[in-house]
């Protein structure tokens, strides 16, 4: 950070990216050279023996040995200036860019050297031939090896090339036209990337819309990937000190914060009794089996294949089957919706896994047990999903009882109603809900799926007035705030720990961009030190002492400042404009919350006392948050096993046997 300038352009890498590359760099040449060194020991006496070519093999081997030991000089340089200083150091580096510009220059001369030895090795035009079988061996060795790092070097320089480097917008351009630029270049990546996906007009506008997005966030930041990686690494080093600094005045002030608790019965005393973690722990059942056969394999990774096999059906797309669709031929969907639903052929009523952008699965289900007509949507799965995720500016969203402009997030809007226009083209839900009068209509979804249902509710309950949701895990930019309160009447939401998408909107990403800046500013520590902290962290976790010796001052945290990026004073005053200009550049107009009444579970820290007596308490504790909470980004280890619906069952499920060991306790404990 900055991106570095080479060649008249800025590419999509920094001048402290090259110290991992030298390092493998340096260790493979120096193989490379002592082996070639054993071919010049063994052969070279050998060259003065031939009649032809002689001449021109020792001038070959000599300039290999001699490229080889500029490249290791080149490189060692590279690694020491790269390492210098802090990320935004970047005077303390000056001198990397003309250390590469001459070594990628080298390629020249090495390829033209390469060229020579694939003829001598592979053609048998030179007739200087080697009879000697391991000088022979090497030498067709280090060619092939040869054209390797120089294609490796092409691909890199692909990957790295920036097609906006050398256009100078911002001083030629408005701001608008560099916009447009951006996100243009982001549309042709998606259609390139992502050839495979359906092109209609609603992949189209996906695409635009998250190329739009990405163009606000990124535009003129002059981050380079490793610095978002770099800055993810500090931003957690960051919060997990501001963590400890709010401990530190909650046991100051015991009665400042939020308070979870244990006491089932007291926190669902005033939620009506359709809310309970027992009917969640059913209804994400439903919400799993929507995965269909991914999730099933996922859960039983050795046995489920074979559970899969139990329920499939040979040659299935020959069959009729009007209440499946797009199965593949052996219906494994179905099989995996019929195991992990645990429910029998007959109830299992209507299913689609057709997915495209902004076209979600989904399964009708008949649950019996509880005398419900269960409409679960699938979460994000695949690359269609993920669109429908990204696409998320806020849309307009009418619905009986909300008022008057509302907005949601515009993928899911449009995802909820092709949903419902699916399920009135053939009456299809009216039909059952005939059938089964005094059976309740019930939703819902992990994920992606949560928030959908969260809509479809809305949009349905003017007809099915007792239609309730359950949602898992919801994002956080679905509704806008007092259309959130209203689904806060027919919608719960479950949420556990850290889960990151729970806290994933865009004006969360919009801030964590800010902090990422904020941050990278503020450390002290060279790049290479901060990827080696962070593979240290996820092994052995975080030690206190870096909490403190990570930054160069801690007010320099502070996110009101807007300190420049550089030392240089003419740099100073521009960078400073620029951060200004980033922090309150926002895509979003208006900000987005999560729906349904939220209930939020924390894994609870023992006592000191069950931690002397080696005793346990209730695992989890929860409390009712409201959807403003989840505004907050966090980076932690767990943000996103906490998200996976497997997880938030086994939490669950976790509660639940808690909750009826200790009443059985109890009823011990009173018949004594």
């Amino acid at each position: 950070m900055p991106a570095l300038r080479l060649f008249g352009r800025k590419w999509l890498f920094g001048s402290d990216d090259l110290v991992f590359p030298g390092i493998f760099e340096c260790s493979f040449r120096v193989v490379w050279l002592a082996l070639i060194s054993c071919v010049i020991n063994k052969y070279w006496q050998n060259t003065y023996t031939c009649e032809e070519h002689g001449f021109m093999i020792r001038i070959y081997l000599a300039s290999i040995i001699a490229i080889i030991c500029v490249n290791l000089f080149l490189c060692v340089l590279l690694i020491n200036r790269s390492a210098k200083g802090a990320i935004t150091d970047v005077h303390e580096r000056w001198l990397v860019a003309p250390l590469l510009t001459f070594k990628i220059l080298l390629i020249i001369p090495e390829t033209i050297l390469n060229i020579f030895g694939t003829i001598w090795a592979f053609c048998g035009s030179v007739k200087c031939q080697n009879t000697d079988f391991y000088s022979k061996t090497v030498i067709e060795i280090t060619v092939v090896l040869n054209w390797i790092v120089f294609g490796l070097v092409i691909f890199g320089l692909t990957i790295v090339y920036n097609p906006l480097g050398s256009s100078k917008y911002r001083k030629t351009h408005p701001e608008t036209f560099l916009h447009k630029k951006v996100s243009k270049l982001w549309i042709n990546r998606f259609r390139w990337i992502f050839c495979c996906l359906r092109r209609d007009e609603y992949s189209q506008e996906a695409f635009m819309q998250v190329a739009s997005l990405l163009s606000a966030l990124f535009r003129g930041t002059d981050l380079v990937p490793s610095d978002i990686i770099a800055g993810s690494i500090l931003l957690r080093v960051r919060q997990k000190r501001e963590t400890r600094e709010m401990r530190r005045i909650r046991m100051l002030n015991p009665d400042d914060g939020p308070r979870y608790s244990t006491d089932m019965t007291r926190l669902f005393a005033t939620s009506p009794p359709w809310m309970n973690l027992a009917n969640a722990r059913h209804m994400l059942r439903f919400a799993l089996a929507s995965y269909g056969w991914p999730m099933l394999c996922y859960l039983k990774c050795c046995s489920g294949c074979f559970k899969l096999l139990r329920n499939a059906t040979c040659c299935g797309c020959c069959r009729n089957q009007s209440n499946i669709i797009d199965d593949n031929c052996c219906m494994c969907h179905f099989s995996g919706v019929k195991e992990i639903s645990r429910l029998r052929t007959d109830d299992i009523v209507y299913i689609s896994f057709k997915n495209h952008v902004f076209e979600l699965p989904f399964c009708i289900l008949l649950d019996h047990v509880k005398k419900q007509i269960v409409l679960t949507v699938r979460g994000s799965l695949s690359f269609r999903d993920v669109f429908t995720d990204l696409t998320a500016d806020a849309s307009d969203f009418q619905a009986v009882g909300f008022p008057p402009g509302s907005s949601a997030h515009r993928g899911m809007v449009i995802g909820a109603e092709k949903l419902i226009q699916k399920l009135e083209e053939n009456g299809l839900l009216d039909k059952i809900c005939e059938t089964y009068e005094d059976y309740t209509l019930t939703l819902c979804g992990h994920s992606l799926g949560g928030g959908v249902s969260i809509l479809i509710g809305a949009k349905l309950r003017e007809k099915y007035p007792d239609l309730r949701v359950y949602a898992f895990a919801t994002p956080a930019g679905l509704l806008s705030r007092e259309a959130a309160r209203v689904t806060e009447s027919f919608a719960f939401t479950v949420g556990i720990g850290d889960d990151f998408v729970m806290r994933l909107c865009v004006e969360s990403v919009e801030n964590i961009r800010t902090n990422i800046i904020e941050t990278l500013k503020a450390c002290k520590l060279p790049k290479w030190r901060i990827m080696l902290n962070g593979f240290g962290y996820t092994m052995f976790t975080i030690p206190s002492r870096d909490l403190e010796t990570t930054w160069r001052d801690v007010s320099e945290l502070s996110l009101q400042q807007s300190a420049p990026l550089s030392n240089n004073d003419q740099v100073n005053a521009e960078a400073a404009l620029v951060t200004r200009e980033i922090s309150s550049r926002r895509f979003a107009k208006t900000r987005l919350y999560t729906g349904g009444r939220i209930l939020h579970i924390q894994r609870r820290k023992k006592t000191e006392m069950e931690k002397k007596t080696k005793t346990g308490g209730p695992t989890y504790e929860m409390r009712w948050c409201q959807a403003e909470e989840f505004q907050e980004f966090r980076v932690m280890p767990r943000m996103i096993l906490d998200h996976l619906p497997d997880n938030v069952f086994k939490c669950l499920t976790t509660i639940l046997e808690e909750q009826k060991t200790q009443k059985d306790s109890k009823v011990s404990l009173e018949s004594l």
